[in-house]
């Protein structure tokens, strides 16, 4: 095919030109929404830290009640048929999300925090991006691949407003959205919607936390292998963490399904399951736990249960129908499990929590570019040698697993294994490969008949 060479840069410099305009704006007004959010969010969460238990015990269930009525009534009943889940929205439906329901999960994220639950403040944002660029799509009626990108650019925008990394924040809502596949189509519209969204937030007040991390000066091999082992153990706790959260909302699914459980109900009984927890585990891992994440990442050693404590936690909430988001809750477990074992490894603890923060959100989301980019816009370049291994070794651990049942799997992450392309991970059955199945077989029936002329040539 001949390239249309004489139009072919006046129609990319088009495409550029565009894309500023649409993403600049669509950015300019997540950043505003997600201020918002983040404004009010600050006022709410944090308190609790310290509270009576017998508060707890009150506020939990109440919380968790509100989520459910709100969720159900406000939400379930009103959406329609299109899901607001961004990674659905792209994958599925053309870019197009319910509207009309923008308000509620903001709220429930709030109500969330509020009382104590244990989640995280990016799904909103992540919503409120999503729900906006998605409106702004459908108001200028653009076609469904530019809609596509909006959303994704939405969310990227989202993350880059409530993380303070609006270059990872904006690779992290395009990678999301399938294992082993970046669309490279969407990286400048996400790029300039975080950038755009964060210098929004920032005018806005929001504030960022900076952190200062002291790596070698010089790389060196051996910090470099040990950051891959912090990285492995992190992949396992990130693997932890996602078969704990699937595990419950499977238990909230059959007490549904045997009981006839009235929705609104279950969420109020996981904060009944909270507020006992919380009878044996420090409230400090309850709301965002962001005090955990700082003292972890000032050098302050961390329980080796820590994450478990974390983990279990988030769990509870998410799966009984708390709302919230899922994100903060990996730098949370990331940077516990990292401090803790980092003196097992002779590393630094800050070196470990800065590693395993990251290490856990590739993992767990399945995104280990972003996780790489943010790890160098919160703890500097001198960390990339560091954290690149870490995160790419997480990854690879966690296997198909992922905290986002809707995120599709592109390709397999080994060779050995088979999975279907572009089906949901939560519906894909991944198995061994027919030639590693091939090459076991004979592998046994080599040692068999080795371990059979051994013994005849004994007797």
């Amino acid at each position: 095919m001949r390239r249309i060479s004489p139009l072919e840069p006046l129609v990319m410099l088009g495409t550029v030109v565009q894309w500023l305009v649409l993403a600049m704006a669509t950015g300019a007004l997540v950043g505003t929404g997600c201020s918002v959010f983040l404004g009010a969010l600050f006022k709410t969460e944090g308190h609790l830290y310290d509270a009576p238990w017998w508060l707890l015990a009150l506020l939990l269930p109440l919380g968790g009640l509100i989520n459910g009525l709100l969720l159900y009534y406000a939400w379930e009943k009103r959406r329609g048929p299109l899901h607001d889940e961004p990674i659905v929205a792209v994958n599925e439906q053309a870019g197009r999300m319910p509207f009309t329901t923008l308000w509620v999960k903001p709220v429930a994220a709030l109500v969330t925090l509020g009382c104590g639950g244990s989640a995280g403040k990016e799904g909103p944002c992540s919503h409120i991006g999503a729900s906006v660029a998605a409106g702004v799509g459908q108001l200028l009626r653009l076609n469904a691949e530019l809609r596509k990108r909006l959303v994704a650019c939405g969310v990227s925008a989202g993350f880059a407003s409530v993380f303070g990394t609006p270059i990872a924040g904006a690779i992290y809502g395009v990678e999301m959205l399938a294992i082993g596949r970046v669309r490279h189509d969407f990286l400048f519209p996400g790029i300039v919607a975080g950038v755009t969204a964060f210098v929004v937030s920032r005018w806005w007040g929001v504030p960022y936390p900076e952190f200062h991390i002291a790596f070698e000066a010089h790389f060196t091999l051996l910090l470099f292998l040990k950051t891959v082992l912090v990285g492995v153990l992190c992949g396992l706790a990130a693997l932890v963490f996602v078969e704990l959260c699937h595990a419950v909302r499977r238990l909230f699914a059959w007490l549904h399904t045997r009981t006839g459980l009235w929705p609104p109900l279950a969420p109020m009984l996981g904060g009944v399951l909270l507020a006992l927890l919380m009878l044996v585990l420090p409230s400090d891992y309850l709301g965002l736990s962001l005090p955990q994440m700082e003292r972890a990442l000032a050098g302050e050693g961390m329980p080796a249960a820590g994450f478990l404590w974390k983990a279990l936690l988030v769990a509870l909430t998410l799966g009984s129908g708390f709302y919230g988001g899922i994100v903060t809750p990996q730098f949370v477990i990331g940077a516990v499990a990292g401090a803790a074992c980092a003196p097992w490894l002779g590393l630094a603890v800050a070196q470990g929590a800065a590693v395993g923060l990251v290490a856990v959100v590739a993992a767990a989301s399945n995104t280990p570019l972003a996780a790489l980019i943010m790890g160098v816009e919160l703890f500097g370049s001198g960390s990339i040698w560091y954290v690149a291994g870490a995160c790419v070794a997480a990854y690879l651990v966690i296997g198909h697993r992922s905290v986002y049942p809707a995120q599709h799997l592109a390709y397999a992450k080994s060779a050995w294994i088979m999975a279907s392309p572009n089906a949901p991970v939560g519906d894909e059955k991944v198995q061994l490969s027919y030639g590693l199945l091939r090459w076991w077989g004979d592998l046994l029936r080599q040692l068999r008949r080795w371990h059979q002329g051994r013994s005849g040539g004994g007797a």
